[in-house]
């Protein structure tokens, strides 16, 4: 490197000054890195047929969260503890989606599903659970690991009229027959 090359990398150097734009853009990022940006109540459920919808309260988890990965595994960017998962990912980026339904399907067991695992043999995570067991694993094994936070079915689910004839619970529940006094 010359004496000119020199003098011009100095030069950048010096001229380089943020804008007052940029610094604010900067200032937001560790915002945006703890999910601020994101609503503090998600919705789940929506599409379920046998419960009703409910609230998550997602602000309540980032503040009670050591770190994001421990709900979104590795896609937040944050470091990948589970030592399973760091056989792959030690050194994985942030991901294009976080949502649970960006990786685990609705319908696991559909044709477009297993369509896509027959499709691809080097696809590694072939026993992914669907949405719903992803979903359940996650909350019911946190909350039982941590002895906090709801851990029965209807503690978050408001069970709908077809979940009921499903369980056979609520007005579905069998009527129990009283004794006649004849012997039967």
């Amino acid at each position: 490197m010359n004496a000119r090359q020199k003098g011009d990398i100095t030069m950048r150097a010096y001229r380089f000054r943020p804008s007052p734009a940029l610094m604010i853009l900067l200032m937001l990022v560790p915002a945006v890195c703890l999910g601020i940006s994101i609503p503090d109540t998600i919705t789940l459920n929506d599409k379920g047929t046998l419960y009703e919808p409910f609230p998550f309260n997602h602000a309540k988890h980032v503040r009670d969260a050591k770190e994001c990965s421990d709900c979104h595994h590795h896609t937040t960017g944050t470091l990948v503890e589970d030592p399973n998962c760091v056989r792959c990912h030690r050194n994985s980026g942030e991901a294009k989606t976080v949502t649970c339904r960006g990786c685990h399907s609705r319908s696991p067991f559909s044709v477009a599903s297993l369509k896509e695992l027959s499709s691809n043999e080097k696809i590694y995570h072939r026993d992914k659970p669907g949405l719903k067991g992803a979903m359940h694993q996650a909350c019911i094994g946190c909350h039982s690991k941590q002895a906090a936070g709801p851990v029965g079915c209807e503690d978050c689910h408001t069970r709908k009229k077809a979940g009921h004839a499903l369980y056979n619970s609520g007005e579905f529940t069998p009527k129990t027959r009283t004794a006649t006094g004849h012997g039967h």
